[in-house]
């Protein structure tokens, strides 16, 4: 009986340090969105229907170039090589010393057009560069190739080779974020999926933002939801797992972690509720863009927040 509550007690102690956030989830109605919110949602439909127009893998230099213009003259790339060609990530530093990486992947899976994965998170990440981009923060935003399935968890990602030289450069990269598609959402019953057991703990509806890491970024995880909550009124939901679980690191947080900087993944959880999730139905009209306005507003106080804190 002693070993048996001893074991217990252990694995009730693991999953609160597991799903224990601080703050409170939003529930009820979303309040009205303002006219600076709605105005935002339209320029991050645009953002996601011109990106979607075509897969991007074999040809990334035309969205390359898309993003390169939305991030304005001060945007630079950094070039690395994968499999015998030359790659880039495409980046903006304000200013050049920054504590703090917002990333979000601009590739697609073969045969898929991407517009949550990720047209989503790279239309969020331009329109942050707008709303945070002449505020002086130190905050560095890097739109990154090569994160899909070829080459995931491997050195080819383009946010490896980005934080393999921010390490050989002792960067002090204090807190990273990979935006991970970011706009689809769903209020049915049901609409929401999970590993088990996490399904015991979790909502069942597909309307809320996650802020995922590995165990070893519980504590970013827990300050990033806290201001989350603190400057969004929207349904928010925080985990700091295992590694091995599906999905906990399948981003370009990945490389940060290994390298040894703290990063998370901020998501609507993917293949869990997006039946559409690397399908040539992954079209721009699927997704949700006031929720994902408000998702982009909400992570500009993030932002605000870590980098106020990380000066």
């Amino acid at each position: 009986m002693l070993l048996w509550l001893a074991g217990f007690g252990a694995l009730a102690a693991l999953f609160y340090v597991m799903i224990g956030m601080p703050g409170r989830s939003h529930r009820g109605a979303l309040p009205p969105l303002s006219p600076e919110g709605k105005a935002l949602a339209e320029r991050l439909r645009k953002h996601v229907v011109q990106l979607s127009k075509a897969e991007r893998n074999v040809d990334l230099d035309t969205p390359a170039r898309y993003i390169e213009t939305a991030l304005g003259p001060n945007a630079a790339s950094h070039y690395f090589e994968s499999g015998g060609r030359k790659m880039r990530n495409i980046e903006l530093a304000c200013p050049q010393t920054s504590h703090v990486v917002v990333g979000a992947h601009y590739d697609t899976v073969p045969g898929s057009p991407g517009a949550d994965d990720n047209a989503s998170g790279v239309a969020a990440l331009i329109e942050l560069v707008r709303l945070l981009g002449k505020e002086g923060l130190p905050i560095r935003f890097v739109a990154f190739a090569n994160e899909e399935v070829a080459h995931l968890r491997t050195p080819d990602m383009g946010s490896w080779s980005w934080a393999e030289r921010a390490k050989e450069r002792g960067e002090d990269v204090r807190a990273m974020l990979s935006l991970e598609m970011l706009g689809y959402y769903d209020d049915a019953l049901g609409s929401q999926h999970y590993p088990a057991p996490l399904r015991l703990f979790y909502p069942d509806r597909a309307n809320f933002i996650a802020f995922v890491g590995d165990l070893g970024a519980r504590r970013l995880v827990r300050k990033a939801i806290a201001s989350f909550r603190r400057n969004a009124a929207f349904p928010s939901e925080g985990l700091a797992a295992p590694s091995f679980i599906p999905g906990v690191t399948w981003s370009d947080h990945w490389p940060f972690r290994q390298h040894g900087f703290p990063a998370i993944m901020v998501t609507d959880t993917s293949f869990y509720r997006y039946a559409h999730y690397h399908l040539p139905s992954d079209t721009a009209e699927k997704l949700d863009y006031e929720r994902l306005a408000r998702v982009t507003l909400g992570l500009a106080g993030v932002l605000r927040d870590l980098a106020s804190k990380n000066r």
